[in-house]
């Protein structure tokens, strides 16, 4: 395993985050084995993964529950990654949010505790306040964001707050963040946590067509508004998503790597990502994708990687919400 300092002052992480996502939301993810759960996790502290990312949110706390379950008699050697939703973020919501989190992880502190998503009924500077009160307590140790663009990203160190890191979507399927996140990242000194690496499985080559993707996994801006479960509105980008997929396939193929292991990879390597947060439900498939840690595809196939996304990524635009227009973005 690798490992990487996050954000300015933060602690040394692994290169690859477990994402709990998946071993607790069964309505997105179907039924869950906690069997094999906790055999993931158990791989994922023999490969020295030490970073473990969940949320409140996460089949309404029951990922947080089992997380906390398995690791509690590992505690000291991991770090734990929570999220508190944006409708929580008032002081008084914020702070029984944090310590119902801490109940479900069965812990007495969380090391990085990130605002899911950036809110606007509540100012920045009472949340700030709040995580600030909760780390001086010892209840968290670091705070983090997600889905901040630039623009709240500078509000938020502009209301006094601190953060060491940014958590946001980026795959080769999505590279709006390259436009202007990461930048304001390197300019405030965060560190990147990329979420959805493999584009919720298009990345791991388990469908042939669009129309073979289950629903959930087709409701953000690279499919159809009219598709059921979409909100965006906006015709979409089949076609090219299709044509791109296509190509990668071959890049793959010549590389003789899966087509996740070759876009693990390539993200783990682009400049200033800290940590991949990789969901993993099935022992085997996170042994096989951990391979992308060794694996260095060469400048040569980043170059070529990068050249057929490019179309795929001016189309997309500079938008970094996956699920809505530009006009309703939550991510400014």
């Amino acid at each position: 395993m690798q490992y990487r300092q996050l954000g300015e002052n933060g602690p040394e992480v692994s290169v690859v985050t477990f994402g709990a996502w998946q071993i607790g939301d069964e309505t997105f993810w179907g039924p869950k084995d906690e069997a094999d759960a906790e055999r993931a996790i158990a791989i994922a502290l023999d490969c020295g993964i030490n970073l473990f990312d969940t949320a409140e949110i996460y089949g309404g706390g029951e990922s947080e529950r089992i997380l906390g379950r398995v690791l509690c008699t590992r505690r000291d050697r991991v770090f734990i990654a929570s999220k508190v939703s944006p409708d929580h973020c008032a002081p008084d919501a914020l702070r029984k949010a944090c310590e119902d989190s801490l109940r479900r992880l069965s812990t007495d502190r969380i090391d990085l505790y990130q605002i899911h998503w950036p809110f606007r009924q509540v100012p920045f500077e009472d949340a700030w306040e709040t995580l600030r009160r909760l780390r001086e307590e010892g209840k968290i140790r670091w705070i983090g964001l997600s889905n901040f663009g630039p623009m709240d990203i500078a509000d938020w160190f502009d209301a006094g707050g601190e953060a060491i890191s940014d958590q946001i979507g980026y795959n080769l399927l999505f590279r709006a963040p390259e436009y202007e996140i990461i930048p304001a990242c390197r300019r405030y000194r965060l560190g990147v946590l990329a979420y959805m690496p493999l584009m919720q499985g298009l990345l791991a080559d388990r469908w042939e067509s669009i129309e073979e993707i289950p629903m959930p996994r087709r409701r953000t801006r690279h499919f159809s508004g009219h598709r059921e479960g979409t909100r965006h509105g906006e015709e979409g980008h089949e076609k090219l998503l299709q044509e791109t997929l296509e190509d990668l396939r071959e890049v793959a193929r010549l590389l003789e790597l899966p087509m996740a292991v070759m876009a693990l990879a390539w993200l783990m390597r682009q400049p200033g990502v800290t940590s991949v947060i990789l969901g993993a439900r099935d022992p085997a498939q996170l042994e096989a994708n951990l391979r992308a840690v060794e694996i260095d595809i060469g400048p040569a196939a980043v170059a070529q990687l990068n050249e057929i996304t490019f179309p795929l990524k001016r189309a997309m635009g500079r938008n970094c919400d996956m699920w809505q227009n530009e006009a309703t973005s939550r991510i400014r």
